[in-house]
């Protein structure tokens, strides 16, 4: 990817600072919206029935986690999503553990039928298992895929239309015809809960600035990986890199993730 449109994907999430509607848990919510913020978009974070779809409906991206289900969460992501598809409004689905339990395992399968979904961010284990390729889930934790995890993911893409992400110590972004690799990013950044859910919110401001997701997933992952590197600088472990998560990132400029970012064609 060249660096001008990095720069420019930045620039413009920082200008025009787009609404992202989030429906997400309870243990990252705060975290979700703090970040969204940090990279420039604003974050509202409403999951009533009787107002999301209203709600997205003013947004430039919505956001689905699925970290803490419950059934009324669901119709109301339903809802949510029909507004998103109907305004032509990027989703962005993070399927937080996806094959742990049935329930969390179907209802990810049935946001995937009913919504056209434009990006599927998971670690490996959920896509692995939602690819039908075997991955493994403990929790909400990857527990590894087995075979080649871009080739897997393309596939997945091509079938399902829509961006697979794929987190993990390189990212994997692609649509089933170009992939990415994104190498930024720090260990420290599994040392904390969260910062998948949050790599979600920064990728739904970033796509709801352009109508291409997946140079704008790429571009996203890039950036909050970047902030993962300079918060380890100072560091003293894992809360202090949190808290430095937040700052770097909201310090970033446009030219120093254009400069920054480790992203290459698989």
């Amino acid at each position: 990817m060249r660096q001008k449109e990095l720069l420019d994907f930045f620039t413009c999430v920082r200008e025009k600072r787009p609404l992202v509607h989030h429906i997400t848990n309870y243990v990252t919510v705060n975290d979700c919206a703090n970040i969204t913020i940090c990279a420039g978009g604003a974050p509202v974070m409403a999951d009533a029935p009787e107002e999301v779809a209203e709600m997205t409906g003013f947004a430039g991206a919505l956001v689905l986690n699925i970290g803490t289900l419950n059934a009324a969460q669901v119709e109301s992501m339903i809802l949510a999503g029909g507004m998103a598809n109907d305004r032509q409004i990027p989703i962005i689905l993070d399927p937080v553990g996806a094959g742990a339990t049935r329930f969390r395992t179907e209802t990810v399968q049935r946001l995937l039928d009913e919504l056209k979904i434009s990006v599927l961010k998971g670690n490996e284990g959920e896509i692995g298992v939602l690819a039908g390729a075997g991955g493994k889930v403990r929790g909400v934790d990857s527990h590894g895929l087995a075979g080649d995890v871009v080739s897997i993911a393309k596939d997945y893409a091509k079938s399902g239309r829509f961006v697979v992400a794929v987190s993990g110590a390189t990212d994997i972004v692609t649509d089933g015809k170009r992939a990415f690799l994104v190498e930024n990013g720090h260990p420290l950044m599994g040392s904390i809960s969260g910062t998948g859910c949050m790599a979600a919110s920064v990728t739904g401001a970033f796509c709801a600035v352009s109508d291409d997701m997946v140079k704008a997933s790429a571009a996203a992952l890039a950036a909050f990986g970047i902030a993962g590197q300079l918060a380890a600088v100072s560091a003293k472990g894992p809360f202090t890199f949190k808290i430095a998560l937040f700052d770097e990132l909201a310090g970033l400029t446009p030219a120093a993730l254009a400069k920054g970012a480790k992203i290459r064609k698989a």
